[in-house]
């Protein structure tokens, strides 16, 4: 009932930039946080930034002043964007759009829930 899709990864050299894009879709009845994870070869999934549905944001410490989080919402839609600069190789990874909220038609029907998108690469490398 709900879809969540990443795009916008690739690969890109040290320094470069890429800006990843997910959009949920469905029965969406109030999204409280969607964020970016990502999950690197032999590593445990980290959180790498989220925001609220207020606009608050969360960033992880190695990506401070680097990836930029931000967010939209139409009636039957949520995009979440995030922008990252002066990428390194410790970057490269899956990249995963989570989506935590209330899911259903309306106030009586909705459940509290979380959806995954099916992750996105992004490669960093000269």
């Amino acid at each position: 009932q709900v879809q969540v899709v990443e795009s916008g990864g690739g690969l890109v050299q040290p320094g470069g930039s890429l800006t990843l894009s997910c959009v949920a879709s469905g029965k969406i009845y109030r999204i409280y946080v969607m964020a970016w994870y990502r999950q690197a070869p032999g590593k445990q999934r980290e959180l790498v930034a989220g925001i609220t549905n207020g606009g608050d944001t969360n960033y992880a410490e190695s990506v401070k002043d680097r990836f930029t989080i931000s967010r939209g919402n139409t009636k039957n839609t949520a995009t979440l964007m995030m922008h990252m600069n002066d990428l390194k190789a410790e970057d490269t990874a899956v990249y995963f759009c989570n989506v935590d909220g209330s899911f259903g038609s309306g106030y009586l029907d909705s459940v509290e829930d979380e959806y995954w998108g099916q992750g996105i690469q992004v490669t960093v490398s000269s």
